[in-house]
């Protein structure tokens, strides 16, 4: 026993020593390609119509007069430093930029997960139950559909059907402009638990419900099919056929034994599913005005927000990092076949 947990502890320091690596490449990389693509951030800010002088003080100012060799070693620095700086545009602390915005990306995230699971899972035991018959196929068309409806596709449907035309839900935005939002955690649905508003709670529900309905209906198909695939592969493993001859009933094998086993490959994916979230989140975001991280990094990028930018890249990617460094651990520790 303590062998292994020998084992793990270093597969777990391995894993995370690789972490520093992976956001080096990443910041070296959004570095590079903010500064080659077109445009400048200057004019972004002043406009194109400043005179020179006026630009080149403001360039000595951001530091875009060095060298690239002296940006990116003062960048890194301040990034080892935990110091994204300001944004170009705005003056602000990117930090805290990044975490006004964060809780709102996190909060539509969670609940968007939630309702992939309760959307998945149950239409991946339906197809199960009616293998080879009209219900099988109706499950794996909407999984495969819902995989493939493009984010900001489905957000723009989601918004025609039921804003537009039925009126059930608002059209985008976090919460009622003529209300003060409340600020403890940045999570809407768990402060206005914590302020015991329910006026509040039902105002942020009401506002979160599309989106995170929509979003996890897009993602629900990952998880239909990856339960329907394992879970019947499970049952026709020798261990069920054992148990069923010993006249063990086939509803206890599911549970107890076939569904912990499907399960397994479930939190790899679990762990897949957040990082395309986070790629897909953009578009999704823009398309509800959603005032995410996501919102805001399209917004940067159109102003050409250096600084910002790169913050949110980085801090992202540290998240999602983290998040499958956590699931590898997760599935080491779960799964006794795994070597480590």
């Amino acid at each position: 026993m303590s062998r292994d947990l020998n084992k793990l502890l270093n597969y777990s320091l391995l894993k995370i020593s690789l972490i520093p690596l992976m956001l080096w490449i990443i910041s070296t990389l959004v570095f590079i390609l903010l500064r080659v693509a077109p445009g400048d951030p200057v004019d972004a800010i002043l406009g194109s119509g400043a005179n020179e002088a006026s630009r080149e003080i403001l360039r000595y100012k951001l530091g875009l007069n060095e060298s690239l060799l002296i940006q990116y070693l003062s960048y890194i620095n301040n990034i080892l430093h935990l110091n994204f700086g300001e944004s170009l545009s705005t003056q602000e602390p990117v930090l805290d930029i990044i975490l006004k915005s964060l809780p709102a990306s996190l909060e539509l995230g969670i609940f968007s997960i939630i309702f992939a699971i309760f959307i998945g899972f149950p239409l991946g035991f339906f197809g199960l139950k009616n293998k080879g018959k009209k219900g099988d196929y109706i499950s794996r068309v909407i999984g495969i559909s819902s995989y493939a409806i493009p984010p900001f596709w489905g957000a723009i449907l989601a918004q025609l059907i039921f804003s537009v035309y039925l009126r059930i839900f608002p059209i985008g935005g976090r919460f009622p402009i003529t209300y003060s939002q409340p600020k403890i955690t940045g999570f809407l649905v768990l402060d206005s638990l914590l302020n015991n508003n329910f006026i509040y709670l039902r105002e942020s529900l009401y506002h979160l419900a599309l989106p995170s309905i929509t979003l996890g209906f897009l993602l629900s198909g990952i998880f239909s099919r990856s339960l329907r695939i394992n879970l019947d592969k499970t049952l026709k493993s020798d261990y069920v056929n054992a148990a069923l001859c010993r006249g063990i009933s086939r509803r206890k094998i599911i549970l107890n034994h076939s569904l912990p086993n499907a399960l397994l490959p479930i939190v790899t994916i679990s762990g897949l599913t957040i990082a395309s979230l986070a790629g897909g989140a953009l578009l999704f975001e823009v398309t509800f005005s959603w005032p995410g991280i996501a919102l805001r990094l399209h917004e940067a990028i159109s102003q050409r927000d250096y600084t910002v930018v790169q913050g949110i890249v980085i801090i992202t990617s540290l998240l999602i990092v983290s998040l499958n460094l956590f699931v590898d651990i997760l599935i080491a520790i779960l799964d006794p076949r795994i070597e480590y």
